[in-house]
């Protein structure tokens, strides 16, 4: 049994795990690789083994940095199965398509600029065709059903209390009558966030715990904190007449900052105000958490019974579709919160909107998410002063506010709790993943102090025997 470290190894992007076991390979996560332009689509469009001899996928949620490379991967000869949770799988089809969307329009904007100054035309890295050839192979599975993905392979998923759907991964593997129990978490949620359920904790039985790292230098305020930060950044942008601009993950991040607003509004905290979530991808994905209300957690449904009313609608909420209507935004002067995809400020529609707003100090930038290196969104998350948007240089003179505490990853204390309850007798390692190597270190520190191990901080390419 072999699990080589692909994807999302010492770097927060990416996630991609190849399990060989019996013959057979096993393919856990097929994130894209976001950072500098010029390095990603090699990586992307490049895969370290041949696509076709993979029996089968597991995705651990639906985020593109864990599922945004499967057109690729079908492209170049996969045809398996891919195992998701059902709102995983309902939310996945959608990314990836609107993935292809945005890739196709971005590539569109570029070749028009290529062509006027005589250049060479470039290619998407992958088209709508090659991501509706993925919607077939979903196979969509309940928390708690156990399901074999490959012979020797036992599944079930648990809440992983991330986004909608998401889940950590609990295998039994089987290879020449030897046992071992690997637990991937995926993803861990925190606590008490809005939407969401608690993330469930690992069995103590795990011989070997593959776990995220995103925040583990940090310990995130409570997210009551992080929900009064940001009513305080919208009710002084709003006392400005500016703009508050949000660049969000359209799945996730999005519906809970407009539950967020919902409550402010809706308590009477901030006056009612125009809230765009100008995302053809957030519109669709809060659609799919309409169908699974059973997901949200104990304290959203008793808004929703409380209120009688829905956590993701209120009366000056709009959910934004055409390209026309989300011009009109940047016409407009009057107070307003607009959040918008990407999560990063990498693609998207998110992109205009700053560049027709970062230059005025009545407007905000709100960043609400972790930012990978060499993305504009990191740039303003680190105050940079001058920024580059579609190849323009902007001075920066909007209100940046960064509120880390709205992140849906756990934070090191929750990290802490999630390996301690994998740590019994038949722990043989803990391997980090999915974290810059400052905030692995800082945990590893911490993880030695709590007597947790034997912790591992694998390469990208390493390759973990069982």
């Amino acid at each position: 049994m072999k699990l080589h470290f692909l994807g999302a190894a010492q770097t927060v992007t990416g996630s991609q795990y190849l399990l060989e076991i019996n013959g057979k390979r096993l393919l856990l996560e097929c994130g894209l690789f976001q950072g500098r332009r010029k390095d990603t689509y090699t990586r992307n469009l490049t895969f370290s083994y041949d696509p076709a001899s993979v029996e089968a996928v597991i995705l651990s949620h639906a985020h593109i940095d864990h599922s945004g490379n499967l057109p690729n991967l079908v492209k170049q000869g996969f045809n398996g199965p891919i195992y998701a949770t059902r709102a995983t799988a309902a939310l996945g089809e959608i990314m990836l398509q609107d993935s292809a969307h945005i890739q196709e329009a971005d590539i569109a904007y570029v070749n028009k600029k290529h062509a006027r100054r005589g250049e060479e035309p470039v290619e998407p890295l992958y088209t709508m065709e090659d991501a509706l050839a993925c919607k077939p192979l979903f196979r969509g599975k309940d928390y708690e059903e156990v399901f074999e993905p490959l012979p020797g392979v036992t599944a079930r998923f648990v809440d992983a209390g991330h986004i909608l759907g998401s889940a950590a991964l609990d295998l039994t593997l089987e290879e020449h009558g030897r046992k071992v129990r690997l637990w991937f978490s995926g993803d861990i949620g925190r606590n008490e966030l809005p939407l969401m359920r608690d993330p469930v904790l690992p069995d103590p039985r795990v011989d070997y715990l593959m776990m995220e790292c995103t925040y583990g230098d940090k310990t995130h305020r409570d997210p009551e904190a992080a929900y009064i930060e940001f009513r305080d950044l919208v009710k002084r942008t709003v006392a400005r007449q500016g703009k508050v601009i949000i660049p969000a993950f359209a799945v996730g991040r999005t519906q809970e900052l407009v539950y967020d607003l919902n409550r402010m509004i809706t308590e009477g905290e901030i006056e009612p105000i125009p809230v765009y979530v100008d995302s053809p991808l957030a519109v669709n994905a809060s659609q799919v958490f309409f169908q699974f209300p059973e997901l949200f957690d104990q304290e959203t449904q008793e808004f929703i019974r409380r209120r009688n009313h829905p956590a993701l609608s209120f009366k000056t909420l709009s959910y934004i579709h055409s390209v026309e209507e989300s011009k009109k935004l940047n016409d407009r002067r009057d107070p307003m919160v607009i959040i918008s995809a990407s999560g990063m400020a990498e693609t998207g529609r998110i992109l205009h909107h700053l560049r027709n707003n970062i230059e005025n100090p009545r407007n905000s930038i709100a960043i609400v998410s972790w930012q990978a290196p060499d993305t504009l969104g990191r740039r303003l998350a680190e105050q940079e002063k001058h920024v580059r948007i579609f190849g323009q240089w902007f001075d920066v003179r909007a209100e940046v506010a960064t509120i880390g505490g709205l992140s849906a990853h756990a934070g090191q204390d929750m990290l802490l709790r999630y390996a301690s309850a994998a740590n019994g007798p038949a722990l043989k390692g803990l391997y980090l993943v999915h974290g810059e190597e400052k905030a692995a270190a800082a945990l590893m520190e911490k993880l030695k102090e709590a007597n947790l191990g034997p912790v591992y901080y694998p390469q990208f390419a390493q390759t973990l025997e069982f």
